[in-house]
């Protein structure tokens, strides 16, 4: 398939989602994302404009099965660089017609393509240059890049008006394409690992051939980089990785000159910190020129064909830390879920796994029993210091009560150079408190602590003297793991304790599964409570004295906590003032 990035495929109505799992099907990774209240899929979201844009903006590809129209007026705002806009294709709910709209750059005929054959219809392609070659020359494959864009279209233009080409250099995907051939021709395509001589009449493609080493990192890398190349009169497009030896993993000067220069960054083991040495531990095999520039400290490597950067050396690993929210689709963290599309590996409690879903075939799962913490996050920093992209999921916030501790404990207690050398980055969620409390109004609007009322990991009194200080403190209070069968006696002990101190009236507030189908919330006082109406699944929040609640329109109740502290008789002679 031509996708790198799984596409968002957008659908409006139930009678859209048997063509959309269709188109699905396709792409590894791709996700249906519908409209909330009409339809279930993979994403929900509420507005079609915005969401559309939304997807739009961080380069997705976009599926939109309804009229073109739509999809058009929505994106228009945004349409810019034609030389960046991902592919979006309108698609009729019943797949009788594929229309690309735009990306005609970055594969959208291809994709109008796939989609058109596996629904058994012929794509609406307009393309000029495509129509008449069967390809677009502005659209190389994997592996290659166009050295200038506004040349391109000038060269094609040409050639639909007539003009004859020939082509020099290694074109396997040219070989059977409708071109106006002429060995004579004043305009070629030449694909080579050398830059563009500013010709008009010549058609640039690099193939991604070249390797650039660096030894102990230096200033401006990347810069460094660009000179050596020009040195030797070689294209900065042509450039397939940045590699350098491993005992500089950390070094952050690195990444940013790999990511300034748009190529992935690659470490060789056991090298010499110097670039000859690092070129030297890689297999390029025999038919390679090699340049260095000792004043720059770059060496320099270049193929015949494309480098595939995943097979020179290996990458540094990823670990990334995140927190599902409370397991609707549209309350996951836009970082939590590129963590999840870019992994390798998933890593969590069964439950949480499944939860993180769909994922690629690509994709490893590990999914371990919930007690495991310690074990799954040893096995996520294996994984990750031999160069894998590590996901360890947890349901909520990974920070709270969750997987982010565990992961930083399993850190400190290893003397592994290689555990310390992973890229660790730990990305927020939605809590269940926050979750719970976002429905039901504002109850943590003040002041408020969060308590797990499981002894697993800490002693039962230590959590006793906790809620004895907490309600003393008149500290709103939020419980997680508040019952379970191996403890059923534990939350009416907690509740006598924070009766002590509170109020039989005391608002709570009690979500089950609340962001997931079937979630309940409901609202009582503390005197009302009764532990047979908590489970494990049940966030509990407990008011403070100064909690409140009342009607809202569709017969329930709002509860919150003002975010000023005065008794019930100020509050009455003050509503209303800020």
């Amino acid at each position: 398939m031509a996708v790198v990035t799984p596409p968002a495929i957008v659908i409006l109505g139930p009678g859209a989602l048997a063509t959309a799992r269709r188109v699905q099907a396709l792409y590894a990774g791709a996700r249906v994302h519908a409209l909330q209240g009409r339809v279930q899929g993979d994403v929900a979201f509420s507005e079609l404009g915005a969401h559309l844009r939304e997807c739009y903006a961080r380069g997705a590809p976009i599926v939109a099965l309804c009229a073109a129209g739509i999809v058009i007026r929505c994106l228009a705002p945004l349409l810019a660089n034609k030389g960046a806009e991902p592919p979006v294709l309108a698609l009729a709910e019943d797949g009788s017609a594929v229309v690309p709209l735009l990306g005609g750059l970055t594969g959208v005929n291809v994709m109008a393509r796939e989609i058109g054959a596996a629904l058994a219809v012929a794509p609406a392609i307009t393309t000029s240059g495509e129509l008449r070659f069967g390809t677009c020359l502005l659209n190389p494959p994997a592996g290659y890049a166009l050295a200038s864009l506004a040349q391109g279209k000038r060269f094609v233009s040409d050639l639909l008006a007539g003009a004859s080409t020939r082509v020099a250099g290694n074109a396997p995907w040219l070989e059977n394409v409708d071109l106006p051939r002429d060995g004579d021709a004043r305009h070629a395509i030449r694909v080579s690992a050398q830059a563009w001589d500013g010709n008009p009449a010549v058609l640039v493609i690099h193939p991604r051939s070249i390797v650039a080493a660096v030894g102990a990192p230096r200033e401006a890398i990347a810069e460094r980089v660009r000179r050596a190349l020009a040195a030797h009169g070689l294209a900065p497009l042509a450039l397939a990785a940045l590699v350098a030896p491993s005992s500089h993993m950390r070094d952050a000067s690195l990444a940013q000159a790999a990511t300034e220069l748009g190529v992935p960054l690659r470490f060789v083991d056991g090298a010499d910190p110097t670039p000859q040495a690092v070129l030297c531990a890689l297999d390029l095999g025999a038919d390679i020129e090699r340049y260095t520039s000792n004043e720059d400290g770059i060496a320099l490597a270049c193929a015949a064909a494309p480098l595939d950067p995943h097979t020179l050396g290996r990458a540094r690993g990823k670990l990334t830390v995140l927190g599902l929210g409370p397991g609707r689709a549209d309350l996951l963290a836009p970082a939590a879920r590129a963590a999840l599309d870019d992994a390798t590996d998933i890593v969590g409690y069964a439950t949480y796994v499944d939860m993180a879903g769909p994922f690629r075939a690509d994709q490893q799962r590990h999914a371990t029993d919930n007690r495991e913490e310690l074990q799954r996050a040893r096995h996520a920093f294996e994984m990750a210091s031999e160069g894998r992209r590590v996901a360890v999921v947890s349901s909520g916030d990974p920070g709270v009560f969750a997987m982010a501790a565990a992961v930083l404990e399993a850190l400190e207690g290893s003397d592994d150079a290689r555990w310390h050398a992973v890229a660790l980055t730990i990305v927020p969620g939605v809590s269940a408190a926050l979750a719970t409390a976002a429905q039901a109004g504002a109850p943590l609007g003040h002041d408020f602590c969060m308590l797990s009322l499981s002894d697993n990991l800490k002693p039962w009194s230590v959590i006793e003297q906790r809620l004895l200080h907490a309600a003393q403190a008149d500290l709103v209070m939020a419980f997680y793991n508040p019952i379970s069968r191996a403890r059923p006696w534990q939350l009416d002990r907690a509740l006598e304790i924070v009766r002590s101190e509170r109020a039989p009236q005391t608002r709570v507030v009690l979500g089950r599964d609340v962001g997931r189908p079937g979630g309940t919330l409901r609202a009582m006082t503390l005197g009302e409570l009764r532990s047979a109406d908590v489970d494990m699944r049940t966030m509990v929040i407990v008011g403070s004295s100064t909690t409140r609640g009342f009607a809202r329109g569709d017969g329930g109740e709002w509860i919150y906590t003002p975010r000023w502290y005065r008794d019930d008789v100020q509050f009455k002679r003050e509503a209303g003032g800020e």
